[in-house]
């Protein structure tokens, strides 16, 4: 499958999540319920590792590798404790547009910190993306 078919399964998938998050949060504790979202992820995402694995899949990793990934790490974990709270208080239809004002921010912080190139279709992109989150936000 091509890059654009793994986004757009991302895209659904995301959809889902927040949709069901919403329906599973009612009701309980934020921080409890990120944990066993976390807790699913983790199970799931550990057995595929291990049934889809490659000869080379668990090789060593370098140190850069394990900071950079344990800080991903830690910032999924507070976007998704961030999300759930304000899936809790707010509608799932305001909520997830903004939390995808982090579509805007990657294309910032792509050209910023990985070097990639901001051309005027993803200046503009970003842009509608934050102007669409705006009038969401303000409805």
């Amino acid at each position: 499958m091509t890059w654009l078919t793994w986004s757009l399964l991302s895209a659904l998938f995301a959809a889902a999540t927040a949709i069901l998050a919403k329906l599973g949060v009612k009701g309980v504790d934020a921080n409890v319920a990120t944990a066993v979202r976390t807790s699913v992820v983790v199970v799931f995402t550990w057995l595929l590792a291990y049934v889809a694995r490659q000869p080379t899949s668990f090789q060593a990793f370098s140190r850069r590798t394990w900071l950079f990934l344990g800080l991903s790490g830690l910032a999924t974990g507070l976007s998704w404790l961030c999300y759930f709270h304000a899936l809790q208080i707010g509608p799932a239809s305001r909520v997830a547009p903004i939390d995808k004002l982090s579509v805007a921010l990657v294309i910032l912080f792509g050209a910023l910190f990985l070097g990639e190139r901001l051309t005027w279709a993803k200046g503009a992109g970003g842009l509608l993306i934050v102007a669409g989150a705006i009038v969401i936000a303000l409805e």
